[in-house]
């Protein structure tokens, strides 16, 4: 069974496919289930909800961070740049723009936010057998604990799927982790491109992500990136 990967309470509590969001008071912050802890990661987002931290995101420009399209909500903030989610640079959003059909949200920040690196997106899905590398911080096992550092993990691409809206996706099954609740709106990575946003998984092994090169045009048409 596949879940949007933002909250596991909601998720083991309720067993429902209801998009859900991490809340900070409850202990869900966005980490992969095995991988390793990342050292830096300049072109990191975690978005926040009224203060809470909710999902995980990269940022693309001073004034652009890309997200899952059920994180989103009032009150959005970032906070970006470091590999510890509570020592990046916060900003607020002024608004956000989905993707009509797919997985996939755009933040406009209200303060640009200068990194020495943003994240690079691909124009082209990564080959079938390819292996791709997940980030996120969120839960490090099934049921916890949580980190404050963003780990990473490699995952093999099995097949072209369908996001929780039924956008293209990336389906990958676990090397070294898997992504679980908290991990919605990361990216998984290939050969340093950014080629999906995560949006389900099953917290053992499979996950989906939704394809960065289905939405590049949207992307390039709505941020100008």
């Amino acid at each position: 069974m596949r879940f949007p990967v933002a909250l596991i309470c909601a998720l083991l509590c309720a067993l429902t496919a209801t998009p859900a969001h991490a809340a900070e008071e409850s202990g869900a912050q966005p980490l992969i289930i095995g991988g390793s802890p990342v050292s830096s990661a300049p072109w990191a987002a975690a978005v926040y909800r009224s203060g809470s931290f909710t999902c995980s995101g990269t940022i693309l420009s001073p004034q652009w961070v890309l997200t899952a399209k059920h994180c989103v909500g009032a009150s959005l903030s970032v906070r970006v740049g470091n590999a510890y989610r509570a020592q990046g640079t916060p900003s607020s959003v002024t608004r956000y723009v989905n993707h009509p059909q797919a997985d996939v949200s755009l933040l406009q920040l209200g303060t640009p936010v200068q990194t020495s690196q943003y994240s690079r997106l691909a124009d082209a899905n990564p080959p079938i057998g390819s292996t791709n590398q997940l980030y996120g911080w969120g839960y490090t096992s099934r049921n916890g604990p949580v980190s404050p550092q963003l780990k990473t993990a490699d995952v093999r691409l099995t097949s072209i799927c369908r996001d929780y809206y039924g956008g293209q996706a990336l389906c990958t099954s676990r090397i070294t982790g898997n992504a679980w609740s908290g991990d919605s709106g990361g990216p998984q990575v290939h050969n340093g491109l950014q080629v999906g946003v995560a949006s389900t998984a099953d917290g053992t092994s499979t996950q989906q992500y939704s394809s960065v090169p289905a939405v590049r045009a949207w992307i390039r048409s709505t941020s100008g990136v």
